[in-house]
């Protein structure tokens, strides 16, 4: 079993790493949730559709973007992923962003995934503009998931 998990979980961080979005929803449940535990379950986004339209407002804009993979460890639906990510901005900026992300895999498919990672670094070296873009973005995704994780 959690050879199947990590294969899944690998594949599907292959995709987002491509920023291959419609290969990346197949992984992902129908109420799968996703958190960006620096921000908290209040701006959780839910189902594959939702998910990418969250992970599209950091990603898409990057000129750049990298997934360096790292520890992947699985026990039972539980898989934790230890890696990090390159993002570069059209301006020149880049950022390596260590995460650590936590998935839960049952039936095939991601049902759970909370992505902890230090919010200051990333501001550290984003553009100037970069919470301001942030803050205009299309915020339909927000699912309120207190009390679910």
């Amino acid at each position: 079993m959690p050879a199947d998990v990590k294969h899944i979980v690998t594949e599907m961080w292959q995709a987002l790493s491509r920023r291959d979005w419609d290969a990346v929803k197949p992984f992902l449940a129908e109420d799968c949730i996703y958190v960006d535990m620096p921000v908290g379950p209040a701006a959780a986004a839910r189902g594959p559709h939702d998910i990418v339209k969250r992970l599209k407002i950091g990603l898409e804009p990057l000129a750049g973007y990298e997934n360096h993979p790292g520890l992947l460890v699985a026990e039972g639906a539980d898989v934790l992923y230890e890696h990090s990510e390159t993002w570069n901005w059209a301006t020149g900026e880049t950022a390596l962003l260590r995460f650590v992300t936590v998935h839960q895999v049952i039936d095939g498919k991601i049902t759970l995934w909370k992505d902890y990672w230090d919010m200051a670094g990333l501001t550290a070296h984003a553009p100037p503009t970069w919470l301001e873009d942030f803050a205009e973005a299309d915020m339909s995704w927000i699912f309120d998931a207190t009390g679910l994780i």
